[in-house]
């Protein structure tokens, strides 16, 4: 059966019991799980198929600057490349093989030197890009890389112009550099620094392979990209140079008069020269509006602006743009405006690269929580069923160099489950429940049984690792696939993870009596109890048996006990802990395990009669006197307890106080029906009620107290008869 929406703050939840000896429940802000049902709640209202058809406003992608610019550069790239080629043969073909010997000994040089470099260019240009791919390769390399060569000398001229403009002191490269140096160590600091200092122990990183034996730095990989880039910008200012200067002066010899041979030279040297010049002037523009979109306009940054990728993000968008531009110059020109950053970011997912893995996982958990961008972003994960097992697998990665690679997969998932379809997919991935179970880290000694709960104190986090994130982001992605009945029994049916959920549910005296304990600590308590709550409130067989199941772990009711106990400065976490009661109170066994713990049931009159308490905080006396309720419902041996605990004359006078009438004669009337005849003599206090319980009884005419005046007409009876 289908589960209910519930909060991330509140957890609450609707479902409908159809167990007939129980009576009906469903819980809510102004109704008691006593209270008739006039219609069938609205359920997964917000957890709407993911892949239904609904009208979702269109978002504009930030990334769709870089695929255009990527396009436009990759025209002016395509286009001096083609002048290039036809120049290169029409001077292979025309002059040197129809003029060659005519030709002047100047232009013959000038001709095979231009041959030369652009020849060089031409073919070399697929070659200078996979160098500069190799040189993004790794994120450790990614600050030496072709967008960093774009950053050097040329940064300062820029700078200066600028400075010039703005009036302002102008800032050298060698300070500009210094600092960004210190704001990425700052970003990449702590533990996640450690991240950079992974090196694979079988295979070279591509930006750190030393091509020669001797001076390493110059003939590092991602150091020739750069050398590639100056020495293209460099051959096409020689080119430009030549070019113009004989077009300028047009002394390519004399041609004899009736010299047939030499009389088309002219005209030739003339169309040589003009595709020279045109291929070198359309390469120095492109050049040029590459520089002053990337340093002046920082396009790259305003890109990771709008994405709200932090600081951290402007690799990725370097990453992105480069991988367009690079299919813009290596296939159509219309292929780069195919990519966007999630695509990029699965494809990534997928890599054997550990770094490239990472800048996918940062780019789906960064979309996957930007409300702007997390509805298309889940779309796109939540039907691709080889992403989704991708990001289960990552969940084992327990090395802390992939720490944050985790951590991201983890936030993704968590996303990911609050979608109906999506939280089914996760949930029927083999060893779903599994990886998430390894999430929850607590010190129970994994050598003993599964089913075994140590001393209940949770682990500490080491020194380095995010515990503590990560039993959080375990705790809501259960709580989210919770949501599914049929998730519900997966996660029952998963060896060690019940206890380890009840295991989360401890909270000491020491925790919930400090006025500076921490909110994560509470966050933890109010997750497990959420989880655990809705397990326990599932329906049909899967219901009956996760109660027995939660009920049969030797800390869960003694856990809750104690947060009944101490617990009044968080009354969301008592109320968490009394629904769980009122739950597993449906199973018979259950009901005589938790009135046979000491102290359950004298918290919970002590919440019920509690005047003390916050009117704000009644709901917890309310859900308190539900509990006990149904603790005493069809159950001689709690009522005998409460019967010990003499507080008869105190539900006899609670009948007077409008908030707890109902749940007080309701205890009354259960403590009459189930006791047995051998305590009918220490329930003779009963009697002084009369006089209240039949105003009562006569008064209320509302069909919503129709079921109320069941239990004071059994009172009633029993007073009289």
């Amino acid at each position: 059966m289908d589960r209910g929406t519930s909060t991330d703050d509140d957890g609450s939840i609707r479902l409908q019991v159809f167990e007939l000896r129980r009576l009906s429940e469903a819980c809510g802000s102004s109704n008691t799980i006593f209270e008739p049902q006039s219609d069938i709640e609205k359920r997964d209202s917000s957890n709407a198929d993911s892949v239904s058809p609904t009208t979702v406003p269109a978002i504009r992608a930030p990334e769709k600057k870089l695929t255009l610019f990527a396009l436009r550069l990759a025209i002016l790239e395509k286009a001096a490349t083609g002048l290039g080629t036809l120049g290169f043969i029409w001077a292979t073909v025309v002059l040197l093989g129809g003029f060659a010997i005519t030709l002047d000994k100047t232009d013959f040089w000038i001709i095979t030197i231009i041959l030369l470099i652009e020849g060089t260019r031409i073919f070399s240009r697929s070659h200078e890009l996979e160098w500069q791919h190799q040189a993004t390769w790794s994120i450790a390399g990614a600050g030496i890389n072709s967008f960093r060569a774009l950053r050097t000398t040329s940064h300062n001229l820029i700078e200066a112009i600028k400075s010039i403009i703005t009036f302002r002191p102008f800032i050298s490269r060698k300070h500009d550099k210094r600092t960004k140096e210190n704001v990425d160590r700052t970003t990449f600091d702590g533990a996640n620094s450690r991240r950079w200092q992974r090196k694979s122990t079988r295979t070279w990183t591509s930006s750190d392979v030393p091509l020669l034996p001797y001076a390493h730095w110059v003939f590092l990989s991602r150091n020739i990209s750069k050398l590639l880039y100056w020495l293209q910008l460099a051959s096409a200012t020689v080119c430009v140079a030549l070019s113009l200067m004989k077009l300028i002066w047009h002394n390519y010899g004399d041609v004899a008069k009736g010299d047939t041979d030499k009389r088309n030279r002219k005209s030739a040297l003339n169309i040589f020269y003009s595709l020279a010049l045109a291929e070198a002037l359309l390469f120095l523009l492109e050049k040029a509006y590459w520089e002053w979109k990337v340093i002046y306009c920082k396009l790259l940054e305003e890109v990771n602006k709008e994405c709200d990728l932090g600081p951290s993000g402007l690799v990725s968008i370097r990453r992105f743009f480069y991988d367009a531009y690079s299919r813009c110059v290596n296939g159509s020109i219309f292929d780069g405006l195919k990519m966007d950053m999630v695509s990029f970011a699965m494809e990534l997912l997928g890599s054997s690269s550990p770094d490239e893995q990472l800048i996918g996982a940062r780019i789906l958990s960064q979309f996957a929580v930007n409300e702007r961008f997390s509805d298309d972003t889940l779309q796109k994960i939540g039907i691709n069923l080889t992403v989704i097992e991708r990001l289960v697998e990552m969940l084992n990665w327990k090395d802390p160099l992939e720490e944050e690679i985790r951590r991201s997969a983890a936030e993704i998932l968590s996303k990911l489950a609050g979608k109906k379809q999506n939280s089914l997919r996760v949930a029927g991935i083999p060893g779903a429940m599994e990886s998430i179970s390894s999430l929850l880290q607590t010190n129970r000694n994994s050598c003993g049984a599964t089913d075994d709960i140590g001393e209940n104190k949770i682990i500490i986090d080491h020194a380095h690792y995010g515990s503590w994130t990560f039993n959080h982001l375990g705790l809501l992605v259960l709580k989210k696939l919770a949501r599914n009945h049929d998730n519900c029994g997966k996660i029952g049916n998963t060896r060690g993870l019940l206890p380890k959920i009840i295991d989360f549910t401890h909270a000491g005296e020491s925790l919930l009596k400090d006025e500076i304990s921490t909110n994560c600590q509470i966050l933890t308590v109010k997750r497990s109890l959420q989880v655990v709550k809705m397990l326990a409130s599932t329906t049909g067989t899967t219901g009956e048996h996760l109660r027995r199941e939660i009920s049969e772990v030797v800390f869960t009711i003694s856990n809750i006990r104690d947060i009944l106990r101490y617990g009044e400065k968080h009354p969301t976490l008592q109320k968490l802990g009394i629904e769980i009661l009122t739950s597993l109170a449906l199973e018979e066994d259950a009901t005589e395990r938790i009135g046979g713990t000491g102290g359950i049931l004298k918290e919970l009159f002590n919440i019920f009669f509690k005047e003390a308490m916050p009117q704000n905080q009644n709901h917890v006396r309310i859900a308190a006197g539900e509990a006990l309720a149904m603790l005493a419902l069809d159950s001689k041996s709690n009522c005998h307890l409460i019967l010990k605990l003499k507080v008869l004359d105190r539900l006899v006078e609670a009948l007077e106080v409008p908030l707890l009438r109902v749940n007080a004669a309701r205890i009354l009337r259960n403590l009459c029906s189930y006791s047995g005849a051998n305590c009918v003599h220490r329930l003779r206090g009963v009697i002084a009620a009369a006089p209240t319980v039949s105003a009562f009884y006569c008064n209320q005419t509302d069909k919503y107290f129709l079921s109320f005046k069941i239990s004071y007409l059994v009172l009633i009876l029993f007073i009289f008869v």
